[in-house]
């Protein structure tokens, strides 16, 4: 296994890196996956697959695109800018803007610069955090044909989501506000990691913290998922950037490229995709794996729905 990547590469798979730059000329780290046997001379539908909040193309993506090139896809996995192997400083800094940037950033190069991709035939997939944001990226560009989010995450819309009262709202922005002043002062933004640089040894070995952070642990903070380039959330005011933006203001958009929205039963993210297939025009579809909880949906080949994302790219692309 390659270093840094949860799954191992199939060896009907292969996988080579891609550097592009993004328009507002920041590097974006890619991988691109391939069957082995590839025609250079016929033209594959394309997926372009973005990582949780905070992960890496070496996490998930890995896994859905090891899968999926299998399928018959070309399949670029890209890190976000200020992550992992891409560019852009200062570090761990997030912008909802440049995320959705990003899966418009991939069209680009996969349509311009890699011959055997069908150019009219490029779909997302968010995976987490990344959901919200290709819904974001697809309402305005429409070079892309289908979107499919798995386990999605809308960051911008957390506050209402979770129900938060206009005082702790105020609270946190008050705080984060301030937090501005003192980075300025230090010259440098502050940044708490949420999991250990080296991973503990198993399950068992975790802290016992609330339940959802549990679950983020059960990933990771043990080998299963754990990379030294995403240890967890982004800068402490980048916040601030999620609290002004709606990732899915123009959502009905979309409209006539069709949306799928895969949940597990089981997972505490359900409601995002339930409220965004509720903002959604049709077609549409959300679709609910058995027995699944939210972290299962990131490298549970099991619990994956393939055959389901292949089949709705292949119809609608």
């Amino acid at each position: 296994m390659a270093y840094g990547y949860i799954a191992k590469l199939s060896d009907k798979v292969e996988r080579t890196h891609a550097r592009f730059n993004n328009r507002y000329g920041i590097a974006i780290a890619a991988d691109i996956y391939t069957p082995k046997i590839l025609d250079e001379s016929r033209k594959y539908p394309a997926l372009i697959v973005g990582a949780p909040y905070g992960g890496v193309k070496e996490q998930g993506p890995c896994v859905y695109a090891n899968e999926l090139a299998q399928h018959g896809f070309v399949v670029l996995t890209f890190d976000a800018p200020f992550m992992g192997e891409s560019g852009g400083e200062p570090r761990r800094v997030s912008s909802p803007e440049l995320f959705a940037e990003s899966f418009s950033a991939a069209v680009d190069y996969l349509g311009v610069k890699v011959p055997y991709v069908d150019r009219e035939k490029i779909g997302v997939i968010g995976i987490c955090g990344s959901g919200g944001f290709a819904l974001s990226a697809a309402s305005v560009d429409t070079r892309i044909k289908a979107v499919a989010t798995t386990a999605m995450y809308d960051i911008t819309g957390g506050r209402l989501m979770f129900g938060l009262p206009a005082e702790v709202i105020e609270q946190q922005k008050n705080q984060l506000s301030h937090q501005r002043w003192t980075d300025f002062e230090n010259g440098c933004q502050s940044y708490t990691p949420s999991f250990p640089e080296t991973p503990y040894p198993d399950v068992e070995s975790l802290p016992e913290k609330d339940p959802i952070s549990n679950e983020w642990d059960r990933f990771y903070a043990v080998p299963r998922g754990h990379h030294p380039n995403a240890r967890g959330g982004f800068t402490d005011t980048s916040m601030l950037a999620m609290m002004q933006f709606s990732a899915l203001q123009y959502i009905g958009e979309i409209s006539p490229r069709p949306i799928l929205f895969i949940t597990g039963d089981k997972a505490h993210s359900k409601p995002f995709s339930e409220k965004a297939y509720a903002l959604a025009n049709d077609p549409k579809e959300l679709y609910s794996v058995s027995d699944a909880e939210h972290i299962d949906l990131y490298d549970q080949v099991d619990k994956i729905p393939f055959d389901k994302l292949e089949s709705f790219f292949k119809d609608n692309m």
